[in-house]
């Protein structure tokens, strides 16, 4: 419903599954590279806001609606209190990453779950095909709520006095919404709902609105000092930060351990999906490609996404490939280039210099950990 306001703001979009999502709002006389800078500045610095209205959204309803969504996810979903959420994984039963999202618990016996803006309806499905024909005995409903919701996320150090200017009967400060939390409100003499969530590292709030309000809240936002940025700058700032997203760092052979995210998988429950295939004597593998971080040798260096990590300086013929970059881009915050990658045993490469073939010529880069920048989320 927001697409309108992309249309006369001059943006650049890009195809998100069935979506076309703002990749960035060039100002005249500006390039990609120099529009997403200043998007990026503007999160970091003051404040931006982000159109997240094609995020996947699923009504999980039932007396056993926590039993299934406990199943579903790695860790636990059950602990979760009304007016909190929880960021959350989902495997396919052969152990690997199927798709992450945000549940929100909005009362003892019903869930909000989001899914990435491409996989709303491939969740859907697998929810579905679980209810249907493994678990029919749990008293559980599924709602896709994704086109009913319109959203946009307002993220930076200044994001706070946005909410309060939008909302200013609402108490938005760290003890009234902490991280991870949501509250009901009124906007525009509707429902709404605000999320303190962060896809950025900055502070950062999520607020949802009937569909048909959408284009009333960009405006709402916007004047209360909010500058647009788009899903290229958004890749940078999660980047940054080490935050994956499903389909980048991930493609069908990778478990949240390869990520680093062992701690997603919880000891304290019995069985969720793709339990026992973590337990495979190839999963335990040390050899497997894990997620790091690369520093080019040269600042100025962008790496391309997809290029090839090998050991060596002058490659031999074969040479062996150990691993790929899954995300690459240019940091104004590091100045410099920087990437996520996933390496044949790269935990333990830690400061190891390797090499990256990149469209035919060769950089050098360092392995660092995939956490580029810190940031305060007040």
């Amino acid at each position: 419903s927001i697409h309108a306001r992309h249309l006369a703001l001059g943006a650049v979009f890009e195809d998100v599954g069935d979506w076309k999502r703002p990749r960035y709002y060039p100002k005249p006389g500006e390039t990609m590279a120099e529009a997403v800078a200043r998007e990026c500045r503007s999160v970091r610095t003051d404040v931006g806001m982000l159109d997240v209205s094609t995020l996947g959204k699923i009504d999980v309803a039932g007396p056993d609606a926590a039993e299934f969504l406990n199943r579903l996810y790695t860790n636990r979903i059950d602990t979760i209190k009304p007016g909190k959420c929880r960021y959350g994984v989902m495997l396919k039963d052969d152990g690997m990453v199927f798709d992450d999202g945000v549940v929100a618990r909005i009362d003892e016996d019903r869930f909000l779950v989001t899914t990435t803006s491409g996989g709303a309806a491939a969740v859907l499905a697998w929810m579905e095909d679980w209810r249907q024909t493994e678990w029919p005995d749990l008293r559980v409903r599924l709602t896709s709520l994704t086109e009913q919701w319109a959203g946009i996320a307002v993220a930076g150090p200044n994001a706070r006095s946005v909410i309060k200017k939008l909302l200013p009967k609402v108490d938005v400060s760290s003890s009234s919404l902490p991280n991870l939390a949501w509250q009901e409100t009124v906007l525009f003499d509707q429902p709404a709902r605000i999320f303190r969530v962060s896809f950025s590292g900055e502070l950062g709030f999520e607020i949802y609105v009937h569909w048909q309000n959408g284009s009333k809240l960009w405006d709402a936002i916007k004047e209360a000092g909010a500058a647009p940025y788009g899903t290229e700058a958004m890749h940078v700032l999660r980047a940054e930060m080490g935050f994956i997203v499903v389909g980048h760092e991930t493609d069908g052979t990778v478990t949240p351990v390869d990520l680093g995210m062992d701690w997603i998988l919880s000891k304290t429950k019995g069985d969720f999906i793709g339990k026992r295939a973590l337990k495979r004597p190839s999963m335990l593998e040390s050899n497997r490609k894990q997620l790091v971080g690369l520093v080019p040798t040269d600042p100025s260096v962008v790496l391309d996404e997809g290029a090839q990590i090998i050991e060596h300086p002058r490659p031999r013929s074969p040479e062996p490939m150990i691993g790929h970059v899954t995300s690459s881009y240019w940091s104004e915050t590091l100045s410099s280039g920087f990437a996520l990658a996933l390496v044949k045993d790269g935990f333990r490469r830690q400061e190891e210099k390797l090499f990256a073939w990149s469209l035919g010529k060769i950089h050098e880069v360092e392995v660092r950990p995939p956490i580029f920048i810190e940031t305060k989320k007040n």
